[in-house]
């Protein structure tokens, strides 16, 4: 029999579970987008999204997703011929160095594999034998949800400047922004680019742009730039609708708005923390169920791991097998993997993800490790004993002493 029924539970890593408020917040009449109330909460966005990337600078908000936002910052700093340079871990790093290539931009790949962070020493070699400075900017993912790895960006700008080179780093914070610690002044990023249906708990269809001046420099230095991913105008508009170049997205700037009221109404410090202990409740279980079968994680080091997104493997086809009982009967929705092996090779069917970003707290966490438990056991997939007990440890811990970010 299936136990699926009531509320069901989304463990992707993206879109994440949408809290209640900001549904509510969304659930209006379209409002007057020529004046009143809808441009003064535009308004308040702008500071609170720079509070919680950690900067002063420009922010620019977008309507598109994760992958408009990959071209929209390229096409600010970037014209066909000029040159990246791409610190790559997983498929998302890769899929920003091919928008690059399809704009026409020369592309040096740094391929790091699958189950390690970015080499800091490794990109300051690549920019210190580039005497011409050809090089526009470095590219880097702070956490690539494929393979739930996290870079550690501060190192990476203490290479760059180690190297003496003028390149922008720019960072993609999808999967991170609001779930990862990330400090865009203090670890000195010039570009930051997020998206709206993750960490920030709101329906997917924003991208949020993040900018220093010197890349501002870099944009007027361009022949041109594409009218609707130009950056210019959308933080120095003439009119609101220069904001989005056209209409703006006014349901999801409502729930951006209530998102952004949770976040700081929680503190950004306890966000960070909160997902770090939930992280680390899944890893414990996840270790215990890997003492006796063949569950392991894909980055060994936790210190190299976020705490948005976990990518596992557990062999062909119990992947799939594990991911298929959990929503069908007891309607939890695990991840599939993402370029561990092709989906037309049998070994995909033995990657999967969690997701634990966003909108997420102990109970939630619970209930996903005990589902994944009993569907361990349902199958008959061998592990070990203790997953939910190391997990509920791990909880109980964390709530005993104050946070730590």
């Amino acid at each position: 029999m299936s136990l699926a029924q009531g509320r069901p539970y989304l463990a992707i890593p993206g879109p994440s579970v949408m809290p209640d408020r900001v549904l509510r917040e969304m659930h209006r009449a379209s409002p007057n987008i020529y004046e009143g109330d809808l441009m003064e909460m535009t308004a308040s966005l702008f500071p609170d999204l720079r509070r919680v990337a950690r900067t002063q600078h420009n922010v620019a908000i977008y309507i598109c997703n994760g992958h408009g936002m990959w071209e929209a910052s390229l096409a600010n700093i970037a014209a066909p011929g000029d040159r990246v340079l791409v610190a790559v871990n997983g498929n998302f790093g890769q899929g920003w160095a091919d928008t690059a290539t399809r704009m026409g931009i020369e592309v040096d790949i740094l391929e790091h594999g699958l189950h390690d962070s970015i080499d800091p020493a490794r990109v300051s070699e690549a920019l210190a034998a580039d005497a011409a400075h050809r090089i526009k900017a470095v590219l880097a993912v702070h956490v690539d949800t494929s393979t739930s790895i996290r870079n550690d960006i501060a190192a990476l700008r203490r290479a760059m400047d180690a190297a003496d080179h003028p390149a922008l780093l720019m960072v993609d914070c999808i999967a991170s922004l609001a779930c990862d610690r990330f400090e865009m002044d203090g670890w000195g990023v010039d570009v930051v680019i997020a998206a709206s249906q993750k960490g920030l708990m709101t329906p997917p269809g924003l991208g949020l742009m993040f900018f220093s001046p010197k890349a501002a420099k870099v944009r007027t230095g361009l022949p041109r730039v594409s009218p609707y991913w130009d950056w210019a105008p959308r933080v120095d508009p003439q009119n609101y609708s220069q904001h989005f170049c056209g209409t703006a997205p006014t349901h999801h700037l409502f729930g951006l708005r209530a998102a952004l009221d949770m976040i700081h109404e929680e503190g950004l410090d306890h966000v960070w923390a909160r997902h770090k202990a939930l992280a680390r409740a899944l890893w414990a279980a996840c270790d215990a169920w890997g003492q006796g079968g063949p569950l392991a994680l894909n980055m060994p080091d936790p210190e190299k791991r976020s705490h948005a997104v976990t990518a596992a493997r557990i062999g062909a086809p119990n992947a799939s097998r594990l991911r298929q009982w959990c929503e069908g009967q007891a309607g939890v929705t695990l991840g599939i993997g993402l370029g561990m092996a092709a989906p037309t090779d049998p070994a995909w069917h033995g990657f999967f993800r969690f997701g634990h970003m966003g909108h997420i707290n102990a109970h939630m966490m619970l209930g996903l490790i005990g589902t994944v438990e009993a569907g361990l056991k349902a199958l008959d997939i061998p592990h070990g004993p203790g997953g939910t007990a190391a997990a509920a440890q791990i909880i109980a811990d964390a709530t005993a002493s104050p946070p730590v970010g």
